[in-house]
């Protein structure tokens, strides 16, 4: 049992963590109708960042977090207004592929800039975990599930109380009645690349710490996804790859995903949208 409690609560931490990184995913697609397939690049890229400026740059913590952040955030704005906003009123599969090669993208440039290797970002935390109750917790655990809960929380109220929140979410709910009442639409779009790419940021600071930093990271912001198609998805590889020359594991989460909006694009408990015309 002290096992079972073990791995159930060092995988809810992380899991809270997850739940950041889909925070991204749900946001732009909720506010643009877009399915952002380079999310986990925008985690990794966020981590290389972070790495680079703590430990290529020598900044203080204090100093490279606040530059992180910006940074990212202006990256999600220059994403939305360079690179979607003139695939607005294309076919869907348009704009999945732009994503898909924003997604490479981000990938060659963090290898051309800081190279392949694993890059660590190290945090004032100790190693030892902490023992309660005969559960073994780790600080960076514990550390990025309390970082991400308060994200959370954070947007939760920011959704509920604020007044951009609530333009938010009705341009989520219906784009057309909202910019009737006076809503820049195109400024939620903006804005939900920009809380994109600050949950990235985190996620990235969050993960490198764990795992370090290198182009696998982006493999984080596919795991996202129910629990019952991940379930197998990490061990379906290593059956395939002798029949197919490897690579698999590149190809097949796009693929999941792909299958999914094409078989239930409201969601797997949401209600179909009916419009008339």
């Amino acid at each position: 049992m002290a096992f079972f409690f073990d791995l159930f609560v060092n995988g809810l931490m992380i899991g809270s963590m997850y739940a950041l990184v889909a925070l991204g995913f749900v946001l732009i697609y909720k506010a643009t109708s877009v399915v952002n397939f380079a999310q986990g690049e925008l985690v990794m890229f966020g981590g290389y960042i972070a790495a680079a400026l703590v430990s290529l740059y020598h900044l203080p913590l204090a100093v490279a977090l606040p530059v992180l952040l910006g940074t990212m955030v202006g990256l999600g704005f220059v994403l939305e207004r360079g690179v979607l906003r003139p695939m607005v009123g294309q076919a869907v599969i348009s704009v999945v592929m732009v994503t898909i090669g924003l997604a490479q993208v981000f990938q060659g440039a963090a290898a051309m800039l800081w190279g392949a290797q694993t890059k660590n970002i190290p945090l004032p935390i100790p190693l030892e975990p902490y023992v309660i109750w005969e559960i073994y917790v780790s600080p960076i655990n514990l550390l990025a599930a309390l970082i991400s809960g308060a994200f959370l929380v954070a947007f939760a109220w920011f959704f509920r109380r604020s007044r951009m929140g609530i333009a938010m979410r009705a341009v989520a709910n219906d784009q057309q009645a909202a910019m009737a009442v006076g809503i820049n639409v195109r400024l939620v779009f903006a804005l939900s690349w920009a809380i994109a790419g600050l949950t990235a940021a985190i996620g990235g600071v969050m993960w490198g710490s764990m795992l370090g930093v290198d182009t696998q990271l982006a493999l984080i912001g596919l795991k996202v996804f129910p629990a019952v198609i991940l379930g197998g998805l990490d061990s379906v590889p290593g059956y395939v790859d002798p029949y197919v020359g490897g690579g698999t594991k590149d190809f097949l989460p796009y693929v999941l995903m792909i299958l999914a909006l094409m078989i239930r694009p409201y969601g797997f408990f949401g209600r179909e949208i009916i419009e008339r015309v």
